[in-house]
């Protein structure tokens, strides 16, 4: 589905799909935002109160925790607002003369 780590294709390679209606726009971003910052704000919260490391160390695991699941997280989410689109048979608002 993907040309590159996020890039579409201009058609499927199996059926030929045109992806020109393909927007997914800020939709995986904001669902990134709330499932990474869930995540990482509940086991730094865990983390500290139970065993209370010193600030670098919760500043290079949580900085690193969140790039990791941010990363893993946009193709796959991507692919299913794509999908959502496609299903739902969204397109853009046309304005009629």
């Amino acid at each position: 589905m993907f040309d590159g780590f996020l890039a579409l294709p201009k058609t499927c390679d199996h059926c030929e799909l045109d992806y020109d209606f393909a927007d997914s726009a800020d939709g995986p971003a904001v669902f990134i935002m709330f499932i990474v910052g869930f995540v990482v704000v509940g086991l730094a919260m865990w983390v500290e109160f139970t065993f209370m490391p010193p600030v670098w160390l919760h500043l290079v695991m949580w900085f690193s925790l969140t790039i990791v699941l941010a990363l893993l997280l946009a193709r796959p989410l991507k692919g299913v607002m794509i999908a959502l689109q496609y299903h739902h048979r969204a397109e853009e608002g046309r304005r009629e003369k």
